[in-house]
């Protein structure tokens, strides 16, 4: 399974969000993590638009969990921050995205629907909380 680093930032960014008293701002937490921040702003949105973090306006604004970090899937993280299912391989159950155009043939492919459906369950079961106290 490739995550590409919208997700490693959208774990980053939530750990310290989980951790604060008030809205952090897209910009202290770029500053804070060194990482760029119009990229941080459209995955923090990304979070806000799939219900994992509120934006505040105004002054003292900002991003807050919207929930407790131990109802927050692993699994919304990551397809709110890459805009997609992570897949561990490129081909999955539907003849369209076949790299080889031949899943009804595959000799592999219950095998890769199995192993899918067991990462994806994973993912679902995971939570921030499980993520950040281990």
């Amino acid at each position: 399974m490739l995550l590409t680093r919208a997700s490693e930032y959208a774990l980053l960014a939530l750990n310290i969000i989980k951790n604060s008293e008030k809205p952090i701002g897209a910009e202290q937490l770029a500053t804070e993590l060194c990482i760029p921040k119009s990229f941080l702003a459209k995955i923090l949105q990304s979070l806000a638009k799939a219900s994992i973090l509120e934006s505040k306006k105004g002054a003292h604004g900002g991003f807050i969990l919207v929930r407790k970090s131990s109802d927050i899937s692993m699994a919304s993280v990551i397809i709110a921050a890459e805009g997609k299912t992570p897949a561990v391989f490129d081909c999955t159950q539907y003849t369209d995205t076949c790299p080889n155009g031949s899943i009804g043939s595959c000799t592999i492919s219950p095998f890769l629907n199995t192993f899918q459906h067991k990462i994806d369950t994973f993912l679902h079961e995971l939570t921030l909380e499980d993520i950040f106290t281990k």
